[in-house]
């Protein structure tokens, strides 16, 4: 193929995947703004009055985020966006849903932190014009990571809610450091692997009937299972430890394809998980809970049983949009808005919702897949083992598959910290597609 050829073809591809990614958003906000009508007319029986300023808002909103992606990602992936774009406006017709069972006022604050959430995308996208970039400023990344990640311990502005000491009040305002921390540390390890790569593969001894690295390239795997456990010890916070520790173990695998780091971090995660339950009360509270959530119905078994209830009234179809009994769970804007969920729109609905992070989590891989770069692939598929981690332990832990964990279902959750990191990894993807899509190259 010639030159001329190519060169005509790059820009032809980069528009076809923008014209998708145009319709996708547009089939996003319709969706979005039927099951906010569909919600009002099931609590009030009209249709709410702020149907159009909802839809003109998400309009704008996706409008926005599409000129951003189409101007500064030219030829990135068509998909992630307008699937964020819907499970993010689901969830805020949840929140509103919410809003008139429990008598507040939520949605207007989820609303505004999705504003702010789609500047940061943008943002992200204006800024790192090259996701190469961020390999060169990998221990000021690591080193913010480490004090976004240590934050919450600091006397006066750190709090602890629900036992957990993972928050920050700056005056009225509470913020998860941690959301950005998990950000922090993908970038590093992705950085840190990609370096190491050579050496961490090479297989010098024998332990059996496996070939296994020199003693000294398992240092950063036990390094990060002393950081995962300080986050478990001090913080009381079992999800972003199961996660910081998890996402390193795969992406070293996925760097190295060697089996015996997994196998290691097996070692040391039950190693770990069996300290922390011989040593902590709230570990071996939500141990007991998770194992018989019935015999502590009346106390912690509640949240639980609330959400499996729900979920079984749910059925098949579904109870209908705004017909359910979300605001008997505890939580449920939070933890356990994929309960709600389950109630209102049944099995198929949430079959449909699972399918869009099953969707999701395969472009991501995808995109890791394709890239020209070392650090490109071990970024992508960290920020992908991210997203999907998280999904399955709140998953896991609203259908009592595993023990709850406090980690917020990416999107559709209320509370700012997780959306405004959940778009920023949104975009970090998009920079890793448009630097190896045919369309752009390296920007």
């Amino acid at each position: 193929m010639s030159a001329v050829a190519v060169t005509t073809k790059a820009p032809a591809d980069a528009r076809r995947k923008a014209n998708s990614e145009l319709a996708l958003l547009i089939l996003a906000l319709l969706i979005t703004v039927g099951a906010y009508a569909l919600v009002g007319l099931a609590t009030t029986g009209v249709v709410p009055g702020g149907l159009a300023a909802y839809g003109g808002a998400m309009a704008a909103l996706g409008a926005a985020a599409h000129l951003a992606s189409r101007r500064l990602a030219s030829g990135a992936d068509p998909v992630l966006l307008p699937l964020a774009f819907l499970l993010n406006g689901l969830g805020l017709v949840m929140v509103r849903r919410l809003d008139f069972a429990e008598q507040t006022s939520q949605a207007p604050a989820q609303t505004i932190w999705t504003v702010v959430a789609i500047v940061v995308f943008i943002l992200t996208l204006a800024v790192v014009r090259d996701h190469r970039i961020l390999d060169n400023y990998r221990y000021i990344v690591g080193i913010g990571a480490l004090a976004f990640l240590l934050m919450p311990l600091l006397p006066g502005i750190g709090k602890e809610v629900n036992g957990a000491r993972i928050w920050l009040g700056l005056g009225g305002l509470s913020f998860q450091p941690g959301e950005v921390a998990k950000l922090g540390l993908v970038i590093f390890f992705a950085s840190y692997l990609a370096e190491k790569r050579a050496l961490l593969t090479v297989a010098t001894n024998r332990l059996g009937p496996l070939m296994v690295p020199p003693a000294r390239a398992f240092g950063p795997i036990l390094a990060v299972w002393g950081l995962s456990l300080s986050v478990l010890v001090f913080q009381k916070d079992l999800g972003l430890s199961l996660l910081v520790f998890g996402i390193f173990v795969a992406m070293l695998y996925v760097a190295t394809a060697r089996l015996t780091y997994v196998l290691l971090g097996l070692a040391l995660f039950s190693a770990g998980a069996y300290a922390a339950w011989t040593v902590f009360s709230h570990v071996q509270s939500r141990i007991s809970t998770w194992l018989d959530p019935w015999s502590v119905y009346d106390s912690a078994g509640y949240q639980v049983a609330q959400s499996l209830f729900a979920m079984g009234t749910g059925g098949i179809f579904g109870v209908g949009l705004g017909q359910g009994r979300p605001d008997i769970i505890p939580e449920v804007n939070t933890d356990f808005i994929f309960a709600a969920f389950g109630e209102e729109i049944g099995l198929l609905g949430t079959t449909a919702l699972l399918l869009c992070f099953f969707l999701f989590v395969g472009r991501g891989f995808t995109i890791a897949m394709r890239s020209r770069d070392d650090f490109g692939q071990l970024l992508a598929a960290g920020l992908t083992f991210l997203f999907g981690l998280q999904v399955f332990v709140i998953l896991g832990g609203v259908t009592q598959l595993l023990p709850l964990t406090g980690v917020t279902l990416p999107f559709m959750s209320y509370g700012g910290s997780s959306l405004l990191a959940n778009y920023a990894l949104v975009a970090l993807l998009l920079r890793v597609s448009a630097s190896s899509s045919d369309g752009r190259g390296s920007t």
